[in-house]
């Protein structure tokens, strides 16, 4: 299984693996998969906007990073005992208007979301790739 390969509650490019085997990994391991693709953003609003849209986040989320760290833990812990989670962002944005330090405070939202998750032994890999 592929899944079996990747340590849990990280957060990693996406290089060595295609979107559809981590989607079929994910499905065979019962756990959840996230996608968002952020090729047509631009900001940090548009990405955070996106990953809203693409998770299902409820019409209230703050689009901000403190409230997708919220939607990525508390809000999912709330709900229930979780089997585990795989978070695919592809194509995150590389321009002025969501420079390097843009992209590492969101990879650094999913890096603290991982942490939550590990303390909870509920598996939760995040992968990327940019631009």
């Amino acid at each position: 299984m592929l899944l079996q390969t990747v340590r849990p509650n990280i957060v990693q490019s996406i290089r060595a693996y295609r979107v559809e085997d981590l989607q079929q990994a994910a499905q065979s391991g019962q756990q959840h998969f996230l996608y968002a693709n952020l090729g047509a953003a631009q900001s940090k609003q548009d990405v955070l906007e996106t990953i809203a849209e693409s998770f299902l986040f409820p019409a209230h989320f703050g689009k901000n990073f403190d409230a997708l760290f919220d939607c990525m833990t508390d809000q999912v812990n709330k709900a229930g005992e979780q089997p585990g989670f795989v978070v695919v962002l592809e194509q995150l944005p590389d321009n002025a208007r969501f420079d390097r330090e843009a992209r590492e405070q969101l990879l650094d939202v999913f890096r603290d979301a991982a942490d939550f998750w590990a303390e909870r032994k509920v598996p939760f890999r995040c992968f990327y790739s940019f631009q």
